[in-house]
């Protein structure tokens, strides 16, 4: 019998970056991403979690230091991101507010609504 991975969910952003994100990585200080890998795209979730009443997945090849940016401006604002539609047109993802969309490092998509 296979183990299953539950992908963890949380309430917001904070207690995601909290408790998940913040104990990896001081388990994991050289690592840049979720997934621990240098490059290479991915489609893993790593976990979800809920701001302005949407769900929001969390890739694994997101960069803890972007995670740490968004954490530091939610100590500042209740809106540290900015609701953005995907490339192609059919989702929406996140961004921080105030960094450039090129590059972004910071891999989050809706997923569902309550």
């Amino acid at each position: 019998m296979s183990k299953t991975n539950l992908i963890p969910e949380y309430q917001t952003f904070n207690e995601f970056y909290l408790q998940q994100v913040l104990p990896y990585k001081n388990a994991n200080p050289t690592d840049i991403r979720l997934d621990g890998r240098m490059s290479g795209a991915t489609r893993n979730v790593s976990a979800y979690f809920w701001y302005l009443n949407k769900k929001w997945k969390v890739d694994a090849d997101t960069y803890i230091d972007r995670l740490k940016l968004a954490f530091e401006k939610s100590e500042t604002t209740n809106e540290p991101f900015k609701v953005k539609h995907t490339r192609d047109k059919k989702g929406e993802c996140l961004v921080i507010k105030d960094q450039p969309l090129r590059n972004k490092k910071f891999y989050v998509y809706r997923v569902g609504e309550k």
